[in-house]
């Protein structure tokens, strides 16, 4: 029986790292393994010339039946129509960001309570962006990112077609897609991301809904179950785009 073989990987802050296994047992076939720079601002270039030598340690992939790719959330980088990145990526470590962060807070407590919000408008603006989204802006969240370029680079802000984070722009471009002449389709609508790393951009809307208990196969109550409902067309892709600023 022929052996299947199935690869892994891991675009990480430091390094990428790509894992070949044999489908059926588990057991490592090769690995491989190449440095990122240090900041926490890079260019994605680097990412794709870590993930191509070390795939290239790891013997190469054309014998891998299936990929999966993994990595740092949070992150952001942003692409023109042509799929050309726009400006180095923002990575979670980057905390340009904390101004425009507050200030999504802020603006979310604007408008006076309502029922038993807190009156610190603060508080109030925190709580409204849990319920809205899942989680209170800080400076490693994407969309704290994309306000700073709008506040601080307008230029580069017209230009966005869409945005992406950083292991979903390798997978991107893994799947055989990039930067294409003027007047090309760049292919920007097979970006995708999984719903764990959109809750981290907090751009997913995600909430809590209550449903009937229910006994699991251990015999105990189940009482709540976590949705999240994304704004994308395709249920299952939240590649988030965006129209000039």
């Amino acid at each position: 029986m022929a052996q299947t073989l199935v690869a892994g990987v891991d675009t990480s802050t430091q390094s990428c790292k790509v894992r070949v296994t044999d489908a059926e047992t588990g057991e490592l076939v090769r690995f491989g393994q190449a440095k990122h720079p240090n900041g926490t601002s890079i260019d994605p270039k680097y990412w794709w010339e870590a993930f191509q030598e070390a795939a290239q340690q790891a013997g190469g992939l054309d014998d891998v039946a299936a990929l999966a790719v993994g990595g740092q959330q949070h992150g952001m980088v942003i692409l023109d129509k042509q799929g050309n990145v726009i400006r180095d990526a923002m990575l979670w470590n980057d905390v340009s960001s904390a101004p425009q962060a507050a200030a999504l807070i802020e603006k979310m407590g604007e408008a006076p309570a309502q029922g038993d919000e807190p009156e610190d408008p603060i508080a109030r603006g925190k709580q409204r962006w849990v319920k809205a989204v899942g989680s209170s802006p800080v400076a490693s969240y994407t969309l704290t990112k994309v306000a700073w370029v709008a506040e601080n680079e307008p230029e580069n802000a017209k230009k966005i077609a869409a945005i992406c984070l950083p292991h979903d722009w390798l997978s991107w471009r893994i799947a055989g897609y990039g930067p294409v002449a003027e007047g090309e389709d760049a292919h920007l609508d097979a970006l995708f991301t999984d719903r764990s790393d959109a809750s981290g951009t907090i751009l997913l809307r995600c909430r809590i809904e209550r449903i009937p208990p229910r006994p699991d196969r251990h015999g105990a109550r189940s009482r709540r179950r976590r949705r999240c409902r994304q704004g994308a067309r395709r249920r299952d892709r939240a590649a988030h785009r965006a129209g000039p600023a």
